[in-house]
C-alpha cells in the first residue's frame, strides 16, 4: 500500500491532451512543497471530476454542507487551487 501525503493546496493545469494535478503542502511563509504530480488523460479527468462531485454530495448528505471560502488563485492563467 502506498503511503499517503497531506496536501492543502492543489494546482490544476492542462494541455490539449491531458490535465496535470499537482498536490502541494503549503506551510506558513514557505514555498509550496510538491507532494505528488498526477497527469491524466482528458477523459479520465472528466470521470474523476464526476466521481469527486458524487462523493462530495454523499459526504454533504451525511455530514452537512461544506462551506466554501473565497477561492485562492495563483497568478492567473489556468492554474487554480
Amino acid at each position: 500500500v502506498a503511503a499517503g501525503a497531506y496536501c492543502n493546496l492543489a494546482l490544476v493545469n492542462h494541455s490539449p491532451s491531458e490535465f496535470v494535478l499537482e498536490f502541494n503542502q503549503l506551510m506558513q511563509s514557505k514555498q509550496p512543497d510538491v507532494r505528488s504530480r498526477v497527469i491524466v488523460a482528458r477523459l479520465h479527468a472528466k470521470r474523476d471530476l464526476a466521481a469527486l462531485e458524487q462523493n462530495i454530495q454523499n459526504y454533504e448528505a451525511q455530514f452537512g454542507e461544506i462551506k466554501e471560502v473565497e477561492p485562492f488563485v495563483l497568478g492567473g492563467g489556468n492554474a487554480q487551487a
